[in-house]
C-alpha cells in the first residue's frame, strides 16, 4: 500500500485511543484475541503454502517456457491471491505486515507502472529487465521498489502478475503475454525476464515466511504480545477490519476506479482478477468478525469472536453487524468479470450499480464496526502510523 492509500485509509478510520471496560458478560476479550491469533497464523501459513506452489509453477515455466506451463503459473497466482486477499483484514494497526519494517509495500503495492519493470507497447527498451548492467537480485528489487515514485513497483503480487500476463489490451479478458517473451532468441533479454520472474517470486515467499513466523505459536514474537493484549488487541482487530472496509476496499479499490472508469485504477488489472480480490477482502473481514476461517485444505477454524463479544453487550447490534457483513460479501460476489468493464458507462449501467452497491454496503459496515466498538467501551479508534 502506497503513501496516498495509507493516508486515505487513515482519514476514514476515526482518531486516537480510549478504552472502556475490558470484559463483556460471559465473553473474555483475551479469548477473542487468542483465537484471532490462530486465524492469522492459519491465514499466513495458507498464503505461504500457496505462494510456494506459485513459486514451483514459476520455476517449471522458467525452466521450459511454453503455453501450458504459463497457464499453470497463472492459475497458481490466482489461487494464491484467493488466500492472501483474506489476510488483508490483519492490517492497519501496526502489526508485523505494516509496522515500520513490515513487508506490505513489497507484497501488494499498486497501481504499477509496467514500464518500470519491462518493455511495454511503444517502449521496447523500457524497464529493469532491459537494463543489462543492473543485477537482478532480491536485494536490488527490494531496494528499487517504489524508488522515485509510488507507481515504480518492482516486487510483489502485481509485479509477478504483470510478468505472467503482460499488459491488458483486451476489453473482454486479461493480458495475454506470449511465453516467447521468456525464450532465448525469440525476445530480447529473455534470460533476464526469466531471472526477474524467479527472483520476485522468491522474494514474495521470503516476506510471507516472515509474516508466518511473526504469528507462530509458542515463541517470543508478535503473536505472544498480541495474545496478552486483551481489549487493546480487540481494538486492533476492529481497527483492522474497519480500515480495510472504508479506506481501502470501498475507497481505494472501488470508488477510485468507479470515478475514473480507468483500467489502470483496478487492483489486479493484468489478470482481470480484481473482482476476486474484492470478494477475498470482504471474506477476510467476515472471517475476523465471525472468528471463522475455511482453510486451504477444507478444514474450518471456529472460535471466540468479535460477534460473540458484542452480542454479550448488545445482541441486536451484533446481529445487525453480522447481516451487514454478509450483505457485503454477497454484493462483492455479484460483481462480474472483468472489473474494468463493470466500472464504465453511465451511472445506471448494471455493472456500475453492482460496484456501487458493494461500496455502499462496505461503507455501512464500517460505521457498524464503530457502533460495535462503542458497545465494548472502545470510544475512539485510530489507524496506527507505521
Amino acid at each position: 500500500m502506497n503513501k496516498r492509500q495509507f493516508l486515505q485509509a487513515g482519514a476514514a478510520a476515526i482518531a486516537a485511543l480510549a478504552l472502556g471496560p475490558a470484559r463483556a458478560d460471559g465473553v473474555d476479550p483475551g479469548a477473542v484475541a487468542r483465537h484471532y491469533a490462530v486465524l492469522v497464523q492459519a491465514g499466513y501459513d495458507d498464503t505461504l503454502a500457496s505462494a510456494l506452489a506459485l513459486q514451483a509453477a514459476v520455476q517449471a515455466f522458467a525452466a521450459a517456457p511454453a503455453a501450458p506451463a504459463l497457464a499453470t503459473a497463472r492459475e497458481a497466482w490466482r489461487a494464491a491471491r484467493e488466500v492472501y486477499g483474506q489476510t488483508e483484514a490483519f492490517r492497519f494497526y501496526g502489526g508485523p505486515i505494516d509496522d515500520g519494517q513490515g513487508p506490505e509495500g513489497r507484497l501488494n503495492a499498486w497501481p504499477l507502472d509496467e514500464a518500470y519493470i519491462d518493455s511495454v507497447r511503444g517502449k521496447p527498451g523500457a524497464g529493469l529487465v532491459n537494463q543489462p548492467k543492473l543485477a537482478i537480485t532480491k536485494a536490488t528489487l527490494a531496494r528499487l521498489n517504489e524508488r522515485g515514485g509510488e507507481e515504480n513497483i518492482s516486487t510483489g503480487w502485481h509485479a509477478i502478475e504483470f510478468m505472467l500476463w503482460g499488459q491488458d489490451f483486451d476489453d473482454a479478458g486479461p493480458g495475454d503475454r506470449s511465453p516467447d517473451d521468456f525464450v532465448d532468441g525469440r525476445a530480447p533479454n529473455a534470460d533476464r525476464r526469466r531471472r526477474y520472474l524467479l527472483t520476485v517470486s522468491e522474494l514474495l515467499v521470503d516476506d510471507l515466511r516472515r509474516l508466518s513466523a511473526a504469528w507462530a505459536p509458542g515463541v517470543r514474537n508478535y503473536r505472544a504480545r498480541f495474545e496478552r493484549g486483551g481489549v487493546e488487541s480487540v481494538r486492533k482487530m476492529i481497527v483492522g477490519i474497519g480500515s480495510l472496509s472504508r479506506g481501502e476496499l470501498a475507497g481505494e479499490r472501488m470508488e477510485v476506479a468507479l470515478n475514473t472508469q480507468d483500467q489502470e485504477d483496478e487492483h489486479s488489472c493484468f489478470s482481470d482478477n480484481t473482482h476476486r480480490d474484492i470478494v477475498a477482502n470482504a471474506l477476510g473481514i467476515e472471517n475476523v468478525w465471525l472468528g471463522r476461517y475455511a482453510r486451504r485444505d477444507g478444514s474450518v477454524l471456529q472460535g471466540a469472536s468479535l460477534r460473540e463479544l458484542v452480542a454479550a453487550r448488545d445482541a441486536a447490534l451484533a446481529e445487525r453487524v453480522t447481516r451487514q457483513v454478509a450483505a457485503s460479501v454477497a454484493a462483492a460476489r455479484a460483481i462480474q468479470a472483468p472489473f474494468d468493464r463493470e466500472i464504465v458507462g453511465a451511472k445506471d449501467a448494471p455493472g456500475r450499480q453492482r460496484v456501487q452497491k458493494t461500496i455502499d454496503s462496505v461503507v455501512q459496515q464500517s460505521r457498524d464496526f464503530v457502533d460495535a466498538a462503542t458497545a465494548l467501551g472502545i470510544r475512539r479508534l485510530t489507524l496506527a502510523q507505521p
